[in-house]
Formats: structure tokens, sequence, C-alpha cells
């Protein structure tokens, strides 16, 4: 089958590449509440997402309520193997987790026919991971607030995931720097694709950081690469492989 990514909304996707059926980040069900509460930030979906049939993967970038969001994590079976960052297999092993592989970025290990790398994500405020997935005829790299890593080389990839916009609070600076790095993604990975994340999904937001992030200034990077996912829809995936394939078909 073609490779395929879902999109579920905010940093949610199913990945379906390398005959592997890859959940990343799921909020599922339920509101996302930030501490110390709700008044803080409370985020709700626009409805539940089904949790998906056979997986073999959950791959978790960080350890923060918005990608290890345990009302969702509570939903899938505790012997599904995970992959994530320090704090996120923190957060699956209080959960009852039972296949957990930790990675640093750097580091690197193999499921099934996936190569899974971490990479250097965003520091929030330790550094979390981002990932670099290769497999047989295509690759995929995804880091949620629009971080890269410097010490990875540039290359040929597939399918980058990534947000595209700038984000970030008063005083603070932005948190989400989507917007100022697709240019610097772009030429170090040449993507065929670039699929929207992080912002998306009809997501609404109430509380403090709410009312301060609606009055903030979002800046927007525009490329003819990026597409925008509609939630739910399975968005087929272009490799350089599958490229290939058909200009061989195409000669005579």
């Amino acid at each position: 089958m073609r490779p395929q990514a879902t999109y579920f909304g905010a940093n949610g996707w199913l990945l379906e590449i390398a005959d592997c059926r890859v959940l990343v980040d799921p909020w599922l069900s339920g509101p996302l509440v930030f501490p110390p509460g709700a008044w803080m930030l409370r985020g709700e979906l626009p409805h539940p997402w089904p949790v998906p049939e056979n997986l073999d993967l959950l791959l978790l970038t960080q350890g923060l309520a918005d990608h290890s969001h345990q009302p969702s994590l509570k939903l899938l079976p505790r012997n599904l193997p995970v992959v994530g960052s320090t704090a996120a297999a923190k957060v699956v092993a209080r959960l009852g987790f039972e296949h957990i592989e930790t990675l640093k970025p750097g580091e690197t290990c193999t499921v099934k026919a996936l190569s899974i790398e971490a990479t250097a994500g965003a520091a929030v405020p330790n550094v979390e991971n981002g990932y670099l997935l290769d497999w047989a005829g295509g690759s995929l790299y995804l880091e949620p607030h629009g971080v890269l890593d410097p010490k990875l080389a540039s290359r040929p990839v597939d399918t980058v995931i990534t947000p595209v916009v700038d984000l970030g609070l008063p005083l603070a600076g932005d948190f989400i720097t989507g917007a100022s790095v697709l240019p610097d993604l772009i030429q170090r990975f040449t993507p065929r694709t670039v699929l929207a994340s992080t912002t998306g999904g009809d997501v609404t937001f109430t509380g403090l950081i709410s009312a301060l992030l609606s009055g903030a200034e979002i800046k927007e990077q525009h490329d003819p690469r990026v597409v925008i996912p509609v939630p739910g829809e399975p968005f087929k995936l272009e490799t350089h492989a599958e490229s290939q394939d058909r200009v061989n078909t195409a000669k005579p």
C-alpha cells in the first residue's frame, strides 16, 4: 500500500509507512489541560477520534500533555511498543506500558522495517525529540515546534511534518517557529511535501494563555509544497522511489 498520513489535529498523526501503523502524539478524546489547571489553558477537540486499529508503534516527541495526552494514552493497549523522548517515556512508564524504547537526540532504533532516528527538538525546558524516519523507498522528518537540529546533514527527505506558523507570547517570545525555520527545512531536505501540523484541526482553547495568544501576531510562511491536511482524511505520501518507478515505466 502506498504510504499515507492521517491528521487528527494538534500534534496527532497516524502514519502508515514501511508496513507499520504508527500513532504519533495522539490527542484522541477528552479535554487537554495544562498545569496548573484549566484556568491557564484548556483545549477541546471538535469531536473524539476513534482509536486506530492494528497499531504497530506509538511514537512520542515530548512528555508535555499536548504530545503525551494521558487520557488518550490510557485508551491504548499496554503491550503496544513505544518509542519516545526521555520525558515521554516516563509518562508511558507510569501508565504501565510494557515495551518502551527511550531515544535521546542522535540515537536510533528499528521497528520492523522502519528506522527511527531521534533528533534534537524543542527545549521545553529540556530538549525533546523530533524524528527522522527511513524505510525502503521512503523517508519522513517530523518535529512539532518548528525546530531543525543543526547536526542533521543535508539529504533528500520525501515528507516533512512541521508547523508552518510562528506563535509566541508577549515577553516570552516564540515557542513555535515553523514559519521562521521552514526555508531552512526545505533547503536542508528538499521535500516533495510539507504537511502542516501542530496548530490545525479546529481545536478550541480557553484560559489565560489562549487569551494572550489571541492577541499575538501569527507569522506564516507560504511555499507551494505546503499542504494543509484535512483532519481524518488520509493523505497519500509521494516518495522519491515511486517517482523514479513512474519515470522508468514511462520510458520506451
